[in-house]
């Protein structure tokens, strides 16, 4: 599901394609804005959405074995819920079986 389909099935549940789409906006800018600022969103049943910080690093190139140097980043990251898990688990369990 992609961001058009989500705002399909949002708008068949509040009948309006406009009033979805807005939402679907707002929900991601909010929580895009929070996490960037630094800020966790939890949203209970469903996960949270936190800023992690990846420290600078040695790699290595995998073609030459040269070691390469990593600058430091900060990342989004998502943690599922137990509910959300729970109901991932369940329907991999369902499709696993067709």
């Amino acid at each position: 599901m992609n961001k058009r389909e989500l705002v399909e099935a949002i708008a068949d549940r509040v009948g309006d394609k406009k009033t979805a789409t807005e939402a679907v906006n707002a929900v991601l800018e909010t929580i895009q804005n929070a996490v960037a600022r630094g800020d966790k969103v939890s949203i209970t049943g469903f996960g949270a959405f936190e800023m992690v910080h990846k420290p600078a690093r040695t790699a290595r190139n995998p073609s030459t074995g040269a070691p390469i140097k990593v600058e430091e980043s900060w990342a989004p990251r998502f943690r599922p819920g137990a509910e959300f898990k729970e109901l991932v688990n369940a329907g991999g369990k369902a499709a696993k079986k067709k």
